[in-house]
């Protein structure tokens, strides 16, 4: 039963990770690409970036979990 309903998980997963990757702001943006933002290694999150960073590490984390959960299955 978990061997059937696991793909659904994953695709579920994926969406959210996909969405909380790009609901997060980019700190380089343009002038990072090319070396004037020397600042953005230090940044401290705060508020809901911080929300957003640590929910997107923890669904990177479940996605990981479950992609393992489906070879051993």
């Amino acid at each position: 039963m978990a061997a059937q309903i696991l793909p659904y998980i994953q695709v579920f997963l994926s969406v959210v990770l996909i969405a909380g990757i790009l609901l997060q702001q980019s700190a380089a943006g343009l002038g990072g690409a090319f070396g004037d933002n020397f600042a953005a290694g230090f940044h401290t999150r705060r508020g809901a970036e911080k929300f957003f960073f640590y929910g997107t590490v923890i669904v990177a984390i479940l996605f990981f979990l479950s992609a393992v959960a489906g070879h051993l299955i």
